[in-house]
C-alpha cells in the first residue's frame, strides 16, 4: 500500500505546465481515498498548499482577496473531483440504497472534511512552533478550503446519485452544475434553463465567490497553536458539512418525490 501511495505520489510531481493539472491531481486525491492517513493527507496539503503560494504570487493580492482565485481554482478542479455513480457507490456500500446511502455518503464527507481539518491544524501547531513558517499560512488556509469544499461537491454529486436525480452532460458541464449548487447550498434541478452548462453566470460567480471566503474565514479556526488548530478545524467542518447535506437533501427529496424527514433525522447515524 505504502508502495503505491509513494509511486501515486511521483506521478504527480511529473505533471507539467502552469501547476493547474497538478493542483487538480491533488485535490482530485484528497477526495477519493477514504482511508488515507493523517501523513499522507498532510503531506499532501504541504504540497498543495506550496503550489496554490507560487499561483497566489501570479495572482496578486486583489485577486486573492476578492475570492475570485478560490473560485476559479475550484471551477478547475472540479472535473477532477472523482464522482462515483449509483452502482459503484452501492457496491462501496454493501447494497445499501435511498436514504441508507445518503447518510452514509454524508458520514463519509463529514469523516473526510473532519480530517481536512485536524490535517490543517496539525501543519498550523508546526508553523506557529517555527514562526519563519508562518508566512505560508495563508497558502495553506487557501488549500484547506480547496479540498473541503471539493469534499463537499463530491458529496452533493453523489447524493443526486442516491436520490435518483441524474445531472447529464460531460465532466465540465456537471462540475459546473455541482460547483454552482455547492455555492448556493442547493440541490441541481436538472429541468432549470442554464443550469447545465459548462460556465458558470454571473449570478452562480458571485455566490460561488462568496462561498469559498466564508469557507476560508471558516479554516482560520485552524490556526490555534499547540494543536487546538485541529480541534478546531475539525469540529467546524464536521458541522459545516452536516448542515450543507441537510439542506441538499431537503431539494433532493422534493425533486425526487420522497416524503421529507423529521427535524433532525439527517443527523441520526452519522458519528465516527
Amino acid at each position: 500500500m505504502t508502495g503505491d501511495l509513494e509511486k501515486r505520489d511521483d506521478e504527480v510531481e511529473s505533471a507539467r505546465g502552469d501547476g493547474s493539472t497538478e493542483l487538480g491531481e491533488l485535490i482530485g486525491r484528497l477526495t477519493a481515498d477514504e482511508d488515507m492517513d493523517r501523513e499522507t493527507r498532510g503531506r499532501l496539503l504541504g504540497r498543495l498548499a506550496r503550489l496554490l503560494g507560487q499561483s497566489a504570487r501570479r495572482v496578486g493580492a486583489a485577486g486573492v482577496g476578492r475570492g475570485r482565485w478560490l473560485a476559479d481554482l475550484l471551477v478547475e478542479a472540479a472535473p477532477h473531483i472523482p464522482i462515483r455513480d449509483l452502482e459503484t457507490l452501492q457496491a462501496h456500500h454493501h447494497g445499501l440504497m435511498g436514504e441508507e446511502l445518503a447518510d452514509r455518503i454524508v458520514k463519509v464527507a463529514g469523516n473526510g472534511t473532519t480530517a481536512v481539518g485536524a490535517a490543517g491544524g496539525a501543519l498550523a501547531a508546526v508553523e506557529f512552533a517555527a514562526p519563519p513558517l508562518l508566512l505560508s499560512a495563508p497558502a495553506q488556509l487557501a488549500a484547506e478550503t480547496l479540498v473541503v469544499a471539493a469534499i463537499e461537491v463530491k458529496m452533493i454529486a453523489e447524493l443526486h446519485e442516491a436520490y435518483g436525480v441524474r445531472v447529464q452532460g460531460n465532466g465540465t458541464a456537471r462540475g459546473a452544475a455541482f460547483v454552482t449548487s455547492w455555492a448556493r447550498q442547493r440541490g441541481v434541478n436538472p429541468l432549470e434553463t442554464g443550469s447545465l452548462t459548462s460556465a458558470l453566470g454571473t449570478a452562480a460567480k458571485s455566490a460561488l465567490r462568496k462561498r469559498m471566503l466564508r469557507t476560508f474565514g471558516r479554516t482560520l479556526g485552524t490556526m490555534g497553536p499547540f494543536l487546538t488548530g485541529a480541534a478546531a478545524g475539525a469540529a467546524l467542518n464536521r458541522s459545516a458539512t452536516r448542515v450543507l447535506a441537510t439542506k441538499v437533501r431537503n431539494d433532493l427529496r422534493e425533486a425526487a418525490g420522497i416524503s421529507p424527514r423529521l427535524p433532525g433525522d439527517d443527523t441520526r447515524g452519522l458519528t465516527s
